[in-house]
């Protein structure tokens, strides 16, 4: 049997009432942009490999994601501040897609923030290009222009984004089917279930398996067709 002439389609299955959401809560490294900023990070200190297979497991959900993130970031100790500038100029790109989903959310009256595993060195940036109008993430502390190997206390993990998508639907009174809330990774997870319509991006297989819809082959566009909005 062969399969020529057939294309990948990804297909999002929605009752009508729901489709036009009104609160997006959306992961950041490889959902709103292309890289993982911490394995770009390590890349400066000579270790992309060895963080890149924690960083796989950790969003496969086979490690602790705060262990993982500890882990990590002290190997990142020393590491000059402008260098982490220059990982933000030189390596973090856009996902297709992420620009015109959130410029259409909002100008359909919609409120949208991004949450972050990751810093907010790279987080407050992307969120303001992509047009967020929020975001949560993690801090790199750094001294006299340097790295310090951590990160400050508490750190927004699973159940932080999962909090975030709640309390975000507390404070303008909506019921969870008016949420939406996108990653990949086994610490999106909690806030994808958490939400009317928690979709899986390009995601980790126990992501996908928790997610009501899931992004197998196209870009965030796909998310913007299946609200029916356009730019």
């Amino acid at each position: 049997m062969t399969l020529e002439g057939f294309v990948n389609l990804d297909v999002i299955v929605q009752r009508a009432a729901d489709r036009h959401r009104k609160l997006l809560v959306a992961d950041m490294d490889s959902t709103m942009i292309t890289v993982e900023c911490i394995d770009e990070l390590a890349d400066y200190v000579g270790l992309k490999a060895e963080v890149s297979a924690v960083t796989e497991a950790a969003m496969r959900g086979e490690l602790d994601f705060g262990e993982a993130l500890a882990a990590r970031v002290a190997l990142l100790e020393g590491l000059p501040l402008a260098k982490a500038e220059e990982c933000l100029r030189e390596r973090v790109k856009l996902m297709p897609g992420s620009v015109e989903l959130v410029t259409a959310f909002r100008a359909a009256g919609g409120y949208a923030v991004l949450v972050s595993g990751g810093f907010t060195l790279f987080a407050e940036p992307v969120g303001q290009q992509v047009g967020f109008d929020r975001v949560v993430a993690n801090t790199l502390l750094h001294e006299n222009g340097a790295l310090t190997g951590r990160t400050a206390q508490p750190i927004v993990d699973s159940a932080t984004k999962k909090t975030v998508l709640l309390d975000e639907l507390t404070k303008r009174g909506l019921p969870a089917s008016a949420s939406l809330a996108i990653g990949d990774g086994a610490n999106d997870i909690a806030m994808i279930e958490a939400a009317g319509l928690g979709v899986a991006y390009h995601a980790k297989p126990r992501t996908e398996a928790a997610a009501d819809a899931r992004v197998h082959w196209g870009d965030l566009n796909v998310v913007r067709y299946a609200w029916g909005l356009a730019i």
